[in-house]
């Protein structure tokens, strides 16, 4: 495995090599080091604790066990990448974290999706996913209490009104683009389309189908290409689930199917080209358990501003036929592509956890042999909410979930819940803007 990497590294004259850890939030850890030095390391060492740190950089307390051991970071050779935008010759490759005894770290986020894996292998089931992946272009914002803004385009204005599927205001930023497409290019990201979405500078990007560890590598590293691309025309790409007023929020759709591992055929059509019984059960085990999965989907207290009637997110996990109201939405395809668009994740999730938490909800309802709901057919936005409307009932509900937390590991899920409740206590100790203008002179 380390011969296939020095002698990737060597053919393309590699100075430098960045070694990455996707950590809880789904940002890039790790560390930078000479291309000799990569190639002569078994495996880069860092602290377990890296897996309690919250967004805003503090650690999560009060997980039982010892933390402060160091992980051996082992490089997965099919991961290994140019950085197509550093001066000189570098090499990328994503991590997989094991202990010193070989056993893999229960709370890596890439061994979760691993784990969901296994189970799906089990069986003779290979799940295909492909994520769409929305987010927004926005001015430079280096003050947080200004509210952020539409980027300048070619023609010398922002966006002021409604541009969705528009070609030409996804001109209006074709430098940005024509980099983001070589950047990808060189990474072999397999991007489909690029569209302009609902909102003001909201664009989204499709993957072709394929295997979820390969998509969620894929997005782990678009994320942080497009970040790159953005900067590089002086804009800000955020992934934030809801970060304008007034705008939709940004989604990262999961569409999944399952084929048989001997044949290749897909699982969710039967001969008849109808809807399988396994077809139905994977949604109804999307309905059934998604709503106590909703923190590995919707993981911030941002998140939930994104679960709003008529504004393109779902509010619920009713299902229907070419129906976008719904949250589990079944596409019109041919029986060989016949699958579920999961719409309920946004886009600031770790597409390593959504991608498993969309998953191990499909599977159980194949196991537990569940029946979905009637599909919806009308408008779901005058339907109830089913989903949490915010990040501490969510975890409550999570919590309680036994059969979610036995397919995930229940180490992950202590330690995950413990970050997301570090991360709502400190996000608690903020007194908004509202709060002042509307409670300081009022009450």
């Amino acid at each position: 495995m380390l011969d296939d990497i020095r002698r990737w590294l060597q053919e393309r004259n590699i100075d430098e090599v960045e070694g990455l850890v996707p950590d809880t939030a789904g940002t890039a850890r790790g560390k930078i080091m000479p291309a000799t030095k990569f190639c002569k390391e078994e495996g880069m060492r860092l602290p377990e604790s890296l897996f309690l740190q919250t967004v805003t950089g503090e650690y999560a307390e009060g997980i039982a066990g010892d933390v402060e051991h160091d992980m051996v970071c082992v490089p997965d050779p099919e991961t290994i990448r140019p950085v197509p935008w550093a001066t000189d010759p570098t090499a990328q490759c994503i991590h997989d974290c094991l202990h010193h005894d070989g056993s893999p770290v229960a709370t890596a986020p890439r061994y979760v999706l691993r784990r969901v894996l296994d189970l799906y292998e089990a069986e003779g089931w290979v799940p295909v996913v492909a994520p769409e992946v929305e987010f927004f272009l926005v001015k430079p914002n280096v003050d947080p209490d200004y509210e952020l803004e539409p980027p300048i385009g070619r023609s010398g204005r922002p966006e002021t009104v409604r541009q969705t599927f528009s070609i030409d205001a996804v001109n209006e930023f074709d430098p940005l683009f024509e980099d983001m497409y070589d950047f990808c290019e060189a990474q072999e990201l397999e991007l489909d389309t690029l569209i302009h979405e609902g909102g003001a500078a909201q664009m989204e990007v499709n993957f072709i189908h394929g295997d979820a560890m390969s998509l969620a590598d894929q997005v782990f590293i678009f994320k942080r290409t497009m970040r790159e691309t953005a900067h590089r025309h002086n804009i800000y790409c955020t992934f934030m689930a809801k970060p304008m007023a007034g705008e939709p929020g940004s989604a990262l759709h999961i569409h999944q199917s399952i084929v048989d591992k001997k044949t290749g055929r897909s699982l969710f059509a039967n001969r008849r080209g109808g809807d399988s019984q396994l077809f139905r059960s994977h949604i109804a085990g999307l309905q059934g358990f998604l709503p106590a999965a909703v923190p590995l989907v919707a993981p911030y207290v941002n998140s939930y501003r994104r679960f709003t009637r008529y504004f393109a997110a779902p509010i619920n996990v009713h299902w229907g036929y070419d129906n976008r109201t719904v949250g589990l939405r079944v596409p019109v395809s041919d029986p060989q592509a016949r699958r579920v668009e999961n719409r309920i994740a946004g886009a600031d999730v770790n597409p390593y956890l959504a991608i498993a938490a969309s998953l191990a909800c499909g599977y159980l309802g194949m196991k537990l042999g569940l029946r979905p709901s009637k599909p919806v057919a009308g408008d779901a936005y005058k339907l109830p909410f089913t989903l949490p409307r915010d990040l501490e009932s969510a975890i409550a509900r999570m919590r309680q979930c036994e059969e979610l937390i036995e397919v995930l590991g229940e180490p992950f899920v202590e330690s995950f819940c413990a970050v997301k409740e570090a991360e709502y206590e400190t996000f608690f100790q903020v007194i908004s803007p509202w709060e002042r203008e509307f409670l300081l002179l009022n009450v």
